[in-house]
């Protein structure tokens, strides 16, 4: 039944994802931009504990609920966590009715041909495994595309599209996670090529499962509108790439059918020396901002 209503959740209700999954390289930044200084931690332990107080904080403030938060991504080590002896995904869905994610890839190559493929998973059928025992519904894994590339944009919707069906296979939902960088020379021209790349290979997909598409948010507004009412695609979601919350906002409200993914843009007002309740009021401004770019378009 969990699954299930899970699967409701996410295909049919109105709301957005907040992106909870920082990991080890990108980790310090977001301290730093919380007000926590490199200074205040001497071990990855020491940094990956202030980075779970954060995401702690966050998902237990009162606006942080499945009515305008449909799902949260989080990083490995956020799966393995507590929330006030709770694991994590239990917390979420059982305390605050929102769907988890897992991230699983593991960082990127060097670039190749315009683009940065994904490192090799190792172990992912025994994290897969683990996740699903921890009541995990889906996966996130994210690889980088700068240059409007034919044959590098190839390469990342086919490495995609293979991981996404061995996650499929163990009943998990896979996010597809092509970022085209928002400092491309040719952001739009990238984007066109990788749309094609996404139709085809959705058009190809084996078996019956869906899976949910996160891609930055467009130059060309409703660039991705045919894979958001594809009958494959679960779910169209938008990264907010760099882009100030407000712009993030803007941007994605002229896209139809598209909803938000967002994680800088989400955290980007709060600081680790407000007052609970600066915190929580901080939050609850954002994820309504972000809710309405995502359920209200232009």
């Amino acid at each position: 039944m969990t699954v299930s209503q899970m699967r409701k959740n996410m295909s049919e209700n109105e709301g957005f994802i907040a992106a909870l999954d920082q990991s080890g390289g990108s980790t310090p930044g977001a301290l730093r931009h919380y007000g926590i200084p490199d200074s205040a931690y001497s071990t990855d332990a020491q940094m990956f504990a202030l980075m779970h107080e954060m995401r702690v904080r966050v998902i237990t403030a009162p606006a942080f609920t499945g009515k305008k938060i449909l799902a949260a991504i989080l990083f490995e080590q956020t799966m393995n966590g507590l929330v006030k002896d709770t694991p994590v995904p239990t917390y979420l869905w059982k305390e605050k009715g929102v769907v988890p994610f897992l991230k699983v890839d593991k960082g990127l190559e060097a670039e190749a041909g315009g683009v940065q493929l994904m490192k090799p998973i190792p172990n992912l059928d025994a994290l897969l495994d683990q996740a699903i025992g921890k009541g995990i519904y889906g996966t996130k894994a994210r690889s980088v595309i700068r240059l409007p590339e034919p044959e590098g944009v190839a390469a990342i919707v086919k490495q995609q599209f293979a991981l996404a069906e061995q996650i499929a296979q163990k009943g998990l939902v896979p996010i597809l996670e092509p970022e085209v960088l928002i400092k491309s020379p040719d952001k739009a021209g990238a984007e066109a090529l990788l749309h094609d790349e996404l139709r085809r290979g959705l058009d190809a997909l084996p078996g019956d499962y869906q899976v949910m598409l996160k891609v930055s948010i467009p130059e060309k507004a409703d660039l991705y509108l045919d894979l958001v009412k594809h009958p494959r695609v679960q779910r169209v979601v938008a990264l907010s790439g760099g882009y100030p919350r407000d712009e993030a906002c803007q941007r994605l409200s002229a896209n139809h059918g598209m909803i938000a993914s967002f994680s800088r843009a989400l955290l980007e007002d709060l600081r680790y020396t407000m007052s609970d309740a600066e915190f929580d009021a901080a939050l609850a401004k954002s994820i309504d901002q972000i809710f309405k770019a995502s359920t209200q378009k232009a």
